[in-house]
């Protein structure tokens, strides 16, 4: 049984963080580069580009830390991007991370990657959705899902199912900012925190 999208609350953490200075910075050159990639006709190629550098980031931490020391020079920033990337993503791509590095901003290209998808499915009305369970959900439980989020969020939906043992039981189910966590694992935190507290 899927718990009506309604009962979600804001998580309390994020994968990635960032202040505020930081973001507003990160949304300020997601929105020119959104704009510019339309311009080019290249918003779809931009957006793959940086999906695929998300990607690439997110599976090499230290890369992230390279970008934002400011002790590392620009040129070998710049060398390591073009090692990575140059060939594989947009010539609009490879501008713009030539321009955050030159202008002292390789600490926020992660955040305006991230920021520029967030824009783009605001854009095209896309909402992304993580369901987290104990064990792989079947193609029915995956569908009863996805259809209860776009009954309430309307517009498209992309649903990605991971697998998490810890939970034991029930799933953590993420629609952009909101949560609901329906696993057995998050119930035991809670009656434990009950039995500390006196309450049960």
């Amino acid at each position: 049984m899927v718990v009506p999208l309604t009962t979600y609350h804001s998580p309390l953490t994020t994968h990635y963080s960032q202040n505020m200075s930081e973001l507003t910075v990160a949304a300020r050159y997601a929105k020119s580069i959104i704009d510019l990639s339309q311009e080019q006709k290249a918003l779809e190629d931009v957006k793959n580009d940086m999906v695929f550098f998300l990607k690439t980031l997110k599976a090499n931490p230290q890369l992230i830390a390279v970008l934002s020391n400011p002790i590392i020079s620009h040129i070998k920033k710049l060398n390591i991007l073009a090692g990575l990337f140059e060939g594989k993503v947009s010539k609009v791509s490879i501008a713009f991370y030539k321009l955050m590095i030159n202008k002292d901003r390789g600490s926020v290209l992660y955040a305006t990657a991230h920021e520029f998808i967030n824009q783009y499915d605001v854009l095209k009305n896309i909402t992304q959705a993580t369901v987290v369970s104990a064990t792989p959900l079947s193609e029915a439980n995956k569908a009863q899902i996805l259809a209860e989020v776009k009954a309430t969020v309307g517009g498209d939906v992309i649903l990605e199912a991971k697998v998490d043992p810890a939970l034991i039981g029930g799933f953590v189910l993420t629609v952009g900012d909101r949560q609901i966590d329906t696993s057995i694992a998050s119930n035991l935190k809670k009656l434990k925190k009950n039995f500390a507290q006196g309450i049960v």
